[in-house]
């Protein structure tokens, strides 16, 4: 008689059918942790499903391995599996085509977020004249002579600058080491990973390590001179 459903053998034998493949009492157990089943439960519940030839179990020396059996599952011939295996195929190349719309369509998306409206380009403006006017104020300063940067300040702006061109520098090595490494013989296209992953490199946002660093080096030159 089959075990009631809500029973630890009606568990164990409903998980055992599920999977149909060679599992252990650990394998069970780990897998019916959800349940709060004791491992000592479980194997005493897969010892007598064995036992009554509701599952089927082979030792192997001082293990056991259980398994669904087999003569209560519809075993397709082999059109059947051909069909299967054809339908499979197909879906998957569906799939495929629903995967790189969907790509096209959240790229899409990004780029209208990216545009500005008519109000925002009317703020931006706005700030930009600000920035102008407060710009040409300080020009205006330094040609008559007026310092407004202190040798102190301007010192550890220069310090500051440095070490996040290091830091920056030191993160970038490092991403590129972990990404040839999570990348290296994958099947996948990169770019299309990328994009899953929201990952975004310095070129994808127009910033340059290099034109930043040259920046700093400019800078030593022109007070060596």
């Amino acid at each position: 008689m089959a075990p009631k459903s809500e029973s630890v053998e009606g568990i164990v034998l409903s998980y055992v059918n599920e999977q149909n493949r060679p599992l252990n009492s650990q394998n069970v157990a780990d897998a019916l942790q959800k349940f709060k089943l004791k491992k000592t439960a479980i194997q005493k519940a897969l010892d007598t499903l064995s036992d009554s030839g509701q599952i089927s179990f082979k030792e192997y020396g001082k293990q056991k391995i259980y398994l669904a059996r087999q003569d209560q599952f519809n075993i397709l011939n082999s059109e059947e599996l051909d069909q299967m295996k054809k339908a499979n195929s197909k879906l998957q190349a569906e799939l495929e085509v629903q995967k790189k719309a969907i790509v096209e369509v959240e790229a899409e998306n990004r780029a209208l977020q990216s545009n500005l409206t008519l109000e925002e380009i009317r703020t931006k403006e706005s700030k930009l004249k600000a920035e102008v006017s407060l710009m040409e104020e300080k020009l205006e300063k330094l040609r008559t002579g007026i310092v407004l940067v202190k040798p102190e300040d301007k010192k550890a702006t220069e310090e500051a600058y440095r070490e996040k061109i290091n830091q920056w520098r030191k993160r970038k090595r490092i991403f590129k080491e972990l990404w040839d490494t999570l990348t290296d013989n994958s099947p996948k296209d990169l770019k299309e990973f990328k994009e899953e992953l929201g990952i975004e490199f310095d070129e994808d946002v127009g910033v340059s390590l290099q034109l930043y660093g040259d920046l700093m080096t400019s800078r030593k030159r022109k007070r060596a001179s």
